[in-house]
């Protein structure tokens, strides 16, 4: 599943062929995706213009004259630009024809993504407007790990993996700043210091502002490409490495299942 720094990706890859231009059609062939498609999404992009493409934790918000796309990639979408008249794949289910004369192709095997309509205030959109701040924005800091997790008996790992608490820090992420910041994955939210937040929180941002600088150095072409990122060959210290040496102490990875997902971590670099 494309992960915040994959999505970041995504959106400054489409971002100079799209911005300023006009929507000149817009064409659903597969309505039903994790939610039906907007039956008037078509009537409501055709004509309108590209204003801006940001992002919200895992979702892109295109932002038009006639208002705001909300775009979410599920498990296995992917976003690329062809030429208009490139015959178009099995699983290429919506397209904006857009007026620089290419296409803009949503394809998606499983079908799990979104494209639905967020209007003129997307921020108050239902599934917007409970998430936490963005990890790399100045909202996020230790202060708000440590009052949002007082009382707290869950893991941290599943803690900071709650897009209420902070939104973006999925399962490799969550990993890799755990092990950056010496915390073991299932120590109680509860039980951590505000000093061991602050410090909690400044990997989060590390890692993930290194996964998107990598991502942006390979990135591939989203013109006549897959348009899909892949997740940025990168040396990850403990995610997937269960039994092999700490890079730090040499001690033994190890591997544990926290809230349904894998959790690799040192026992001696982690406590």
């Amino acid at each position: 599943m494309p992960e915040l720094p994959e999505v970041e990706t995504t959106r400054r890859g489409i971002s100079p062929h799209l911005l300023g231009q006009t929507i000149i059609a817009a064409l659903v062939h597969h309505p039903q995706l994790r939610w039906p498609i907007p039956v008037d999404l078509s009537e409501r992009l055709q004509g309108a213009t590209v204003l801006n493409i940001s992002r919200r934790a895992k979702y892109l918000l295109l932002q038009t004259s006639a208002g705001t796309l909300l775009v979410h990639l599920g498990m296995s979408g992917s976003l690329r630009f062809v030429d208009a008249g490139e015959p178009r794949l099995k699983h290429d289910h919506v397209e904006l024809e857009i007026s620089n004369g290419m296409v803009l192709r949503y394809c998606d095997p499983r079908r799990f993504g979104a494209w639905l309509w967020a209007g003129e205030v997307p921020e108050q959109h239902e599934l917007l407007i409970s998430l936490g701040p963005e990890p790399l924005s100045d909202a996020f800091d230790g202060e708000h790990l440590f009052l949002r997790s007082r009382g707290k008996t869950q893991a941290i790992k599943t803690f900071i993996m709650d897009n209420h608490v902070v939104v973006g820090v999925g399962n490799i992420y969550a990993s890799e700043s755990l092990f950056m910041a010496g915390i073991l994955p299932t120590r109680a939210a509860g039980s951590i210091s505000r000093a061991r937040y602050d410090k909690l929180a400044e990997c989060i941002k590390v890692v993930l502002d290194r996964s998107i600088t990598q991502g942006g150095t390979t990135l591939r072409d989203f013109v006549g490409g897959d348009g899909q990122p892949g997740y940025f060959q990168q040396q990850l210290n403990v995610y997937g490495r269960e039994g092999e040496d700490c890079r730090s102490c040499g001690s033994t990875i190890k591997k544990k299942v926290l809230g349904q997902r894998a959790s690799f971590y040192c026992t001696r670099c982690q406590h």
